[in-house]
């Protein structure tokens, strides 16, 4: 199940990212520094108060649906579906009150607007995303990627163009998913016909659903902590350029995440509740070394070639600072990614998500004393190492209690034979010349991905060669 996962996300990954790139590269260019930096700081409440409010919905429907059949399947996508309409009957209203009062500036305030006012929507998509997802279906659940994707980014730049300021990103993914619902909504709400408004069974839902909202809050936190800060001890500009910085090297490496995730997260429950914790442990070990095999070669190129990459994708006025800071945060991505898609999996599986959120709440509570510490200090650079910093206590900590729950396999081969294939490309990378601009990026990106290539093969780097056998096997297999 992982690898079919794995191949077919690919395409809806490959998109998303791309548009992920290109919103980066035509919002920092039509968008003034003060507007992007709006933007950045909008997207952060606008992805709290969803979390805050609805992500525990979209926990229980990607967990809970492999274990329920006949009557009960109709209950929970009643109580589900049920749910999620109350709460969005009182959220629209609740939310626009408390924007209307906020104390900041009006362009702000519509950019906050913008993208709130969207959650409910956004949650309905997702509600169906992790149905199709958990029942393997993986071309619907791509096309819904691709779309929103796609229509997000179209509908952002047209806002943009329009003059919307910080508000047009966020208007583009608040309208996106009126593309989708009306072909994927009604199937899944016939799902629940007959089914019964179980006040018992979202008790459970929320109880293991809730612990994850809160973990995930804690990590937007950890997130986005620095960007508040940055604009109370600096400037928006400022939150803007960190944001690019952010946007080019976390994006990059939690595209490759979420693929490997939305196929990796079923797999396991799957593996947990068919064939036992054996057979988790199978799956978990594969899913943890392909992981490393793409993770720490991505993070360690997007530091070697921070400056030709901000040179091409980021503005005239950001560039300077995000091509600073990018390195630092690919570090901090790539500690985030395997604790949210592989080590904090353990709670979820076992569905102790309380100590999920204990496991958050280090690193979060950190990052707010690092960053009042060190932005004051080194200005962006500061928020860069609290980052990195928190990063590596929250990694810590996931393993640390993750383990007291339900022990996940660390691959300390893949790990070994990952990090001495990325270090052989790193060096060759080094010893590149620097011209700048593509010239730079298609060299130094080129070189290292063929010499990372061959030394991944040499050293059997997260079991390259038995996965490049399984593959060729298969296409031998196939008819012409």
């Amino acid at each position: 199940m992982f690898w079919r996962g794995v191949w077919g996300y690919l395409p809806a990954n490959i998109v998303t990212g791309v548009t992920g790139f290109l919103g980066l590269v035509v919002f920092t260019r039509l968008l003034h520094p003060d507007d992007y930096g709006r933007y950045a700081l909008a997207f952060s409440v606008m992805t709290l108060s969803h979390v805050a409010v609805f992500t525990w919905l979209e926990a229980a429907m990607a967990r809970f649906w492999a274990a329920e059949r006949g009557q009960a399947l109709k209950d929970h996508f009643h109580s589900l579906y049920r749910a999620t309409l109350t709460l969005a009957a009182v959220f629209v209203p609740v939310a626009a009150a408390v924007i209307l009062a906020l104390p900041v500036d009006g362009p702000l305030k519509a950019a906050i607007a913008a993208g709130v006012l969207g959650a409910p929507l956004r949650c309905l998509n997702k509600l169906a995303q992790e149905r199709f997802r958990a029942s393997g279906e993986v071309a619907r659940a791509a096309t819904v990627d691709i779309v929103t994707a796609v229509a997000g980014l179209a509908i952002g730049v047209g806002f943009a163009l329009a003059g919307a300021g910080g508000a047009a990103p966020l208007l583009g993914l608040t309208l996106a998913p009126l593309l989708t619902l009306p072909f994927v909504l009604p199937t899944e709400w016939r799902r629940g016909l007959g089914g019964r408004y179980l006040r018992d069974r979202l008790g459970a839902y929320a109880g293991y659903g809730y612990p994850i909202a809160a973990a995930l809050a804690l990590s937007l936190v950890l997130a986005s902590t620095d960007r508040f800060l940055l604009a109370a001890f600096l400037d928006e500009a400022a939150v803007g350029a960190y944001h690019a910085a952010y946007s080019l090297s976390n994006r990059t490496l939690d595209v490759m995440f979420i693929w490997l995730g939305s196929a990796g997260a079923p797999a396991l429950v799957m593996a947990l509740e068919r064939s036992g914790r054996k057979g988790l442990q199978v799956a978990a070990r594969e899913q943890a070394s392909t992981f490393l095999l793409l993770a720490l070669p991505s993070a360690a190129g997007l530091a070697l070639v921070a400056r030709p990459l901000a040179e091409i994708m980021i503005g005239d006025e950001l560039r300077v600072a995000t091509a600073s800071v990018t390195p630092l945060i690919a570090l901090s991505a790539l500690m985030a990614g395997l604790t949210t898609y592989y080590f904090g999996q353990a709670f979820t599986l076992a569905r102790n998500t309380r100590r999920l959120f204990a496991a958050m709440a280090i690193p979060a509570v950190s990052n707010i004393v690092l960053n009042l510490f060190l932005i004051p200090l080194f200005g962006l650079i500061g928020a860069a190492l609290a980052t990195v910093l928190s990063y590596a206590l929250g990694l810590a900590a996931t393993l640390v209690l993750g383990r007291r729950v339900l022990a996940l396999p660390i691959p300390w081969r893949a790990l070994l034979s990952c990090g001495l294939a990325t270090g052989v490309m790193a060096v060759a990378v080094l010893t590149l010349p620097s011209p700048g601009g593509w010239a730079e990026l298609i060299l130094k990106a080129g070189v290292g991905a063929g010499v990372y290539a061959l030394a991944a093969l040499a050293f059997d780097a997260g079991g390259v060669r038995r996965l490049a056998r399984s593959r060729l096997s298969r296409a031998v297999e196939q008819p012409a």
